[in-house]
């Protein structure tokens, strides 16, 4: 249990997401409006979401970075009056430790960073100084790699070192191999089946697969079609140790991830 009570001993945590953004991949504009983010986060916390995961810059490939102030009108309205609405903890998706630091300001109880603190060296020490769980994602510029799983072993390792460095509570460190963040779709297929080696670094293991493109260029569906290959992947991730699966589609996750646990653990939770 990490020090705001996110208990991974008894069975697989849902992060829901809630992108306040105009083009993120899968559900772009969908949440702008503060009132329809609130009433999805909600919504999600009432299908069982466990997080709630708020990002207002979109990051898919090719995506256009956001300003500090812009990111900050997005998410932070966003985040305030869902922290407000809902006991359920919520994590700010960004890897600007300004925009994370105004999110703990209003309720946010963990940051989740697609660079793993490296774009912004701030964001480890707010970490420590907030004393908060920190996701620390594998991301590359580009996916060139010799030894595919070995290094995304030694970048996730130096992670872990450089935040232990900046004062972060070993127990607040989250590890997320990012699956589609600097990584073909057959290089996040490889990573997948050696899950297990990861989550073998000892820390706990977010994984974020949902409507992600491995699965597209899989199955052949759009992105609004992708339900079952999510589901696939978040089974398979709950079977090789995974303890967080980050999902758009909160309810049926939720109960892939319970009978999975159910399957592995012997029981129900």
């Amino acid at each position: 249990m990490d020090s705001r009570g996110l208990d991974f001993s008894q069975r697989t945590l849902i992060m829901g997401i809630l992108n306040v953004t105009p083009d993120s991949f899968s559900d772009g504009g969908a949440y702008l409006d503060p009132e329809r983010a609130v009433e999805h986060a909600l919504e999600m916390v009432a299908q069982g979401a466990d997080i709630i995961d708020i990002g207002g810059e979109s990051t898919r490939p090719g995506a256009t970075p956001l300003t500090m102030q812009d990111e900050a009108r997005r998410v932070v309205p966003v985040v305030r009056a869902v922290c407000r609405a809902t006991a359920t903890p919520v994590s700010i998706d960004t890897y600007k430790a300004e925009i994370a630091r105004m999110a703990l300001e209003e309720g946010a109880a963990m940051l989740n960073d697609v660079w793993g603190g490296q774009r912004d060296p701030a964001m480890l020490a707010l970490a420590a100084a907030a004393n908060v769980p920190i996701c620390l994602v594998h991301n590359r510029s580009e996916p060139i790699y010799q030894d595919l799983v070995g290094e995304i072993k030694r970048d996730l390792c130096a992670l872990v070192d450089d935040a232990l460095l900046a004062g972060v509570n070993k127990a607040n460190i989250i590890l997320d191999p990012g699956f589609g963040f600097g990584k073909t779709w057959t290089q996040n297929l490889v990573v997948m089946r050696h899950l297990s080696e990861i989550v073998d670094l000892g820390f706990p293991v977010l994984v974020g697969t949902s409507r992600k493109g491995m699965i597209g260029h899989v199955l052949g569906l759009p992105v609004d079609d992708r339900l079952e290959g999510t589901a696939a992947t978040v089974a398979y991730s709950v079977v090789q140790g995974a303890k967080i699966v980050r999902v758009h589609d909160v309810r049926a996750m939720k109960r892939v991830a319970r009978m999975t646990d159910a399957l592995m653990r012997g029981g129900v939770n």
